[in-house]
C-alpha cells in the first residue's frame, strides 16, 4: 500500500503552496515586488500493464494499461512578472519603473544586483544609495548645495541651485533588461542578481528596447491581490486536509489488514 507515501507528497506540496501564499501575503506593502506562483508535476508511475501490450491470452493489444501514479513533486516557484500601481509620493529621490527595466546596484562584494525598488536614498557624501546603502550604477553623487532635485522620463537627474536660474546635470539613470526575467535569483532586501537562465543583462537608457521610463516622485506598489491569495490559501488548505484523510484510511486500512484472524 503506497498510499501512506503518496499522500506525504500531496501533504508536502500543499504545505510549500502555502509557504509561497505566506509569503505573498507578507509582502503586499514590499515596493515593486511580484508575487509567485507554486507550480507541481506528478512523481513516476508504477506500470503494472503497459497500454499497447499485446493479451497473452488471445493475442490482442491492450488499450489503456495499467499506471499507477505515485504522487507530486514541486518543479518550480515562478515569478508573475507584472506592472505594480504607481503611487505618488512626492520623495525628491523617488523613482517608478513604467516598464521592465531594472536599476542597478553594486554589492559589498562587488558584484552587481538588480532592483525595481526606486526608494532612493543620499548619503552624508552625497552619493545616491538605495534603502541598504547600496549605490547605484552609474554612480550618482549630489552636492551638498542641491535645493532640489528633478529626475525626468528619461533617467536625467538634474539638481537646483539657490544661486543658479538653470539646473544642473547631476547624472543619467540607466536600466538593465533580461531576456528571462523569471529566471532572476531573489536574494533579498528588492534585489536580484542574474543567472544562466536570466541571461546576462543588457543595459541601456530608458525608453529603449522596451525597458520603459521613470516617473519621478512614484513608487511601484506591490503586485500581490490579497483577495485571490486568500483565495488559494484556503484552497491549499483543503488540499492538505484531503491528504491527511488519505493517510487516516490507509492506515485503517492497514490496521485491519494486522487485525485478521
Amino acid at each position: 500500500m503506497r498510499a501512506l507515501q503518496i499522500a506525504a507528497t500531496g501533504m508536502s506540496a500543499q504545505q510549500t503552496r502555502v509557504e509561497v501564499i505566506s509569503n505573498n501575503l507578507a509582502n503586499m506593502s514590499t515596493t515593486g515586488y511580484n508575487t509567485r506562483r507554486a507550480e507541481f508535476a506528478d512523481l513516476h508511475y508504477q506500470q503494472k500493464t503497459r497500454a499497447g501490450s499485446i493479451n497473452a491470452s488471445d493475442g490482442t493489444v491492450v488499450p489503456a494499461g495499467v499506471q499507477l501514479g505515485l504522487g507530486v513533486r514541486p518543479t518550480a516557484v515562478t515569478v508573475n512578472v507584472a506592472q505594480g500601481a504607481l503611487s505618488q509620493t512626492g520623495g525628491d529621490l523617488d523613482v517608478a519603473i513604467e516598464g521592465r527595466g531594472y536599476l542597478e546596484v553594486t554589492l559589498p562584494s562587488g558584484i552587481s544586483a538588480y532592483t525595481r525598488d526606486g526608494g532612493l536614498k543620499r548619503t552624508g557624501d552625497g552619493q545616491v544609495v538605495t534603502s541598504d546603502g547600496y549605490p547605484i550604477v552609474p554612480d550618482i553623487t549630489i552636492a551638498e548645495d542641491v535645493r532640489s532635485i528633478s529626475i525626468n522620463a528619461d533617467g536625467e537627474v538634474y539638481g537646483y541651485f539657490a544661486d543658479r536660474v538653470e539646473p544642473e546635470l547631476l547624472g543619467q539613470l540607466t536600466l538593465a533588461g533580461f531576456s528571462n526575467e523569471k529566471g532572476l535569483e531573489a536574494i533579498g532586501s528588492n534585489l536580484f542578481v542574474e543567472t544562466g537562465a536570466s541571461g546576462a543583462a543588457l543595459v541601456a537608457e530608458p525608453g529603449t528596447n522596451g525597458l520603459g521610463v521613470f516617473r519621478h516622485g512614484y513608487l511601484e506598489d506591490s503586485s500581490v491581490d490579497a483577495v485571490r491569495e486568500i483565495t488559494e490559501l484556503i484552497e491549499a488548505q483543503r488540499g492538505y486536509e484531503l491528504n491527511a484523510k488519505v493517510i487516516t484510511a490507509a492506515d485503517q486500512m492497514l490496521g485491519a489488514t494486522t487485525q485478521i484472524r
